[in-house]
Order: structure tokens, then sequence, then C-alpha cells
């Protein structure tokens, strides 16, 4: 191969082989992979003949390796798991990452934002409140530190967006439960904290136009973050009102799903697919809980590798200083029957 023929880390990366973050640990600190891995990274070198951007490289060092990795509610099994996806990645490629939960206020955002200033961290992965966040302060930080927005989309802000492809999970699971049974009602909040809550409403619309069905959404009272609560209370009070046309009910996501089954429960109302039962439920998400509910939640799957790979993988880029302009990733998500729809 020519020379200077790869033009940078990824590229070189894939064609040897080697994971990106431990070529990136590599050029850091050769001493910090094993033996066999660096004898490997050097083969590569050689066969290649590629000459990384020493001077990038050595502007790297100089900064910490301090990672902030924050979300918005680390109490929901659902950014824990998808948090301890991404602080993994960044320990592997030789970081030191410090997690932050917002708990769903916009002041303690403001905040912990505050806080990653003063220890000039490398880079931040920031999964926003979305809705709620101060906009002016999440612009002006990602421009000031390396950023990379995932999960809850604000237009233009940080390096780059990673999230999951809330159109496309609501259109797959619409077209299974019209495929199945009666046509979904939509149950959401009226203000939703997520704006992800957003999008899966204008892909179920969509996909219920598309087949030829009326939409037909049920928006209940509540906000903030406590869903569970808001599903069997508010859920539970639509349904003894018969505000449901349907006896199919998508939920905006897992969590509210959660709450009205709950509800089903408490006014006797039995759900899943047998021929005895009165009602289906399903969501999105397939929360880490979603798989123990009775009966077990049916609902379309957030990719957590993917997404928590992407993510970290694209911070990594803008920490070496790569020109790129603003990039967005969807992941698409995947469809998990269970007994409940």
């Amino acid at each position: 191969m020519a020379k200077n023929t790869i033009r940078n880390m990824e590229e070189f990366a894939a064609l040897s082989g080697i994971s990106r973050p431990t070529v990136s640990k590599y050029f850091n600190d050769p001493e910090s992979v094993r033996t066999s891995t660096r004898k490997r990274i050097e083969e590569a070198l050689e066969k290649y003949e590629y000459r990384p951007n020493m001077f990038a490289i050595n502007q790297n060092r100089k900064l910490t390796k301090n990672l902030g990795i924050v979300v918005p509610y680390l109490a929901d099994p659902f950014f824990a798991e998808l948090a301890r996806n991404i602080e993994q990645r960044c320990i592997a490629a030789g970081f030191r990452p410090t997690l932050y939960s917002s708990h769903g206020d916009q002041e303690l955002e403001n905040d912990i934002l505050d806080s990653l200033r003063s220890l000039k961290p490398a880079g931040v992965l920031l999964a926003p409140l979305g809705r709620t966040s101060d906009r002016a302060i999440v612009e002006k930080f990602c421009a000031d530190i390396p950023t990379v927005i995932f999960d809850s989309f604000l237009p233009d802000m940080g390096f780059a967006f990673v999230g999951s492809d809330n159109w496309q999970f609501a259109r797959l699971i619409v077209e299974y439960l019209c495929r199945t049974g009666e046509p979904p009602s939509f149950l959401e909040m009226k203000t939703p904290s997520n704006p992800n809550a957003n999008r899966r409403r204008k892909g179920y619309i969509e996909a219920m136009e598309r087949l030829g069905h009326e939409p037909q959404i049920v928006k209940v009272d509540g906000e903030g973050w406590e869903f569970e609560e808001i599903g069997r209370r508010e859920g539970g009070k639509a349904l003894a009102a018969g505000l449901f046309k349907s006896n199919t009910i998508l939920c905006s996501n897992d969590r509210l799903a959660i709450g009205f089954l709950a509800a089903c429960f408490e006014q006797k109302i039995r759900v899943g697919r047998d021929p005895d039962c009165q009602i289906r439920v399903a969501g999105h998400d397939d929360h880490p809980f979603s798989r123990f509910t009775c009966p077990p939640l049916t609902t379309i799957a957030q990719d957590y590798d993917a997404i928590s790979r992407c993510a970290v993988e694209t911070l990594f880029k803008a920490i070496e200083g790569s020109e790129n302009k603003h990039e967005t990733t969807l992941f698409e998500g995947k469809l998990v029957m269970r007994d409940s729809a």
C-alpha cells in the first residue's frame, strides 16, 4: 500500500483489525496495551506505512484523561445500562470517566456542566434533559468542550448526535400490532420530558395513516420522570373513562406502559394475547424491567451496544481534532414480542 493512503486513525484501525479505542490508547501510551497487541499494531504500522499526525497526538497528551458522562435520570435502569456501556468503553480506552445525573432538573444540569468545565475534560458524552434543557447554556458548553450528544436530540449541538430512530420504532410496532389485532391507540403524557416522545407520536400517526387507520391519541396529565406513576394513575383514569377506542394500547415508552399494566391489574382487566384477555399493551425501548412485568411487555428494543460504541468512538474523533461537520447517527430498533401483545 502506498504511503499516506490511510487518512486517519479510524481507517488504520479498520484495516489492521484492531479496535479504534485500543489503537488510540497505544498512540497515547504504547506501554498501556498488551505486548501482543502492541506488536500487532506496530506490524500494521509498518505494513500499511501509516504515520499518524504526531502533532495532534502530542497536543492530546496535554489534555487531561478526564471524560464526563451526563444522563438525565440515573435512577432509570435504561440510562443506567446505557451509561454502564459508555463508561466501560471509556475506561478500556485509557480515560477516566465521571458519571453525573441531572435528576430531571434544569438547574442541576446547568451546575453539572459548570462543574465539568473545572475538570478540564478531554470530552463529554451528554444525554440532555431535552425539552427542559437551557439550550443557550448547553450550546455554549458544546462550543467550548468536545461534546457528543446522545439519546435526546438537540438540533445542531455538539460534535454529533447519536441515538435511536424513533420514527422507525413507531412504524415497526404499529405494523406488528395492526397485523396481529386491532389498530392501537397511543398513550402519552401531555408534556413529555424527552423529545423522543414527539417523534414516536409522529411515527405512530404516519404508520396508522399509511395502513388506512385513523390515529387515536390519548394524552394524560403529568410531567417529569415519574412515568410509572403517571401511567398507573392517569392512564388508569383514561381506561376507566373509556377513552380508548381500541383494545390495543401503544405507550410512548416502556415505563409508562409498566404503570399502565398496574392500572389494568387494579381494574381487573386481563392483559395479553390469550382469547380471554381484554386488552393488549405495548411500549418502546425494551426497558431492562420490561421482560419481568406481568405479562412480559411487547416492545421495541434500543441497541444499547451500538449507541454506546458509536457515541464513544465519535467523541474520540472529536478529541483528536478530526475535522468533521455535525453528524447525526440513528440506530434502528428491534421488535421484541412478548405476552402483553
